[in-house]
């Protein structure tokens, strides 16, 4: 199963450091905040990744071409009037990793659309390029198969920030919306499971994915919610860069679920 990130937004909220690179690019312990939602799930078993690139789309396939010299040792040797580079101690993933420039402007439901090529007619993983967390991927993945529905979405209690999901007695999503005054707190943090046919219900570029697509799959009961309650966070803000870096910085990452 592949894993679909969309990582091509302007991250606006943290322009700080996103008007040089995009937001999932930006550091957390000195990687990539985008390598730490996909050592989730490799630790999981899913090692095939494709990522939405849109914004300074380039910075992603850079990263990635020059991969080695990120994660290893390097030797470069001139005596022979000529560079040679011996990598040592190579620590790189059994990763397979496709980066596809998504555009600028599209929304995020054209993103997804934009790579469907790549992703062929099979169930597939989505998330969002900027949140990580704890989730147990393998949980997540196995209540999808067991509901047989089009999509699976991970809710979390995270306040009253962000669009709300009205879920019923049985994990079915009743509702997508925003949110308002008497809404309870849970919300969608990404972490999703799809049906290719989910596909269907995204019309183009200027497809919101949280908007029309989920709240038609909700309105004919193919949405489920998968409820997680350990960690997460996103990274919208240097306040919350800092939080996480804190977190890191002091061995108390609770998404590091992956080993050295």
């Amino acid at each position: 199963m592949k894993v679909v990130i969309l990582a091509g937004g302007f991250g606006t909220r943290i322009s700080e450091e996103s008007q040089f690179k995009p937001k999932p690019m930006v550091d957390l312990g000195g990687m990539p905040i985008l390598l730490h939602i996909m050592k989730l799930y490799s630790h999981h078993g899913f090692n095939e990744f494709i990522i939405c690139a849109g914004y300074k789309q380039h910075v992603i396939k850079e990263y990635f071409a020059d991969y080695f010299l990120h994660t290893s040792d390097i030797t470069y040797d001139f005596t022979k009037g000529r560079s040679e580079m011996t990598v040592h101690h190579n620590s790189s993933e059994p990763w397979k990793v496709t980066v596809v420039d998504t555009g600028l402007n599209t929304m995020t439901g054209g993103r997804v659309k934009r790579v469907r090529e790549y992703i062929g007619e099979e169930p597939f993983l989505l998330t969002y390029g900027d949140g990580v967390s704890d989730l147990d991927v393998t949980e997540l993945v196995n209540f999808h198969r067991s509901h047989g529905k089009l999509v699976t979405m991970s809710a979390y209690n995270a306040g009253q920030r962000f669009g709300v999901l009205d879920i019923g007695a049985d994990g079915a999503v009743k509702e997508f919306r925003e949110k308002t005054q008497g809404d309870g707190n849970l919300i969608n943090i990404g972490f999703m499971v799809c049906q290719p046919e989910f596909m269907d219900y995204i019309e183009g570029d200027s497809t919101v994915l949280e908007k029309a697509p989920l709240e038609a799959v909700a309105r004919e009961g193919q949405l489920m919610a998968y409820k997680h309650s350990g960690f997460w966070q996103c990274m919208d803000t240097v306040r919350e860069k800092e939080r996480l870096e804190t977190l890191w910085a002091g061995g108390q990452a609770p998404w590091k679920v992956w080993e050295d």
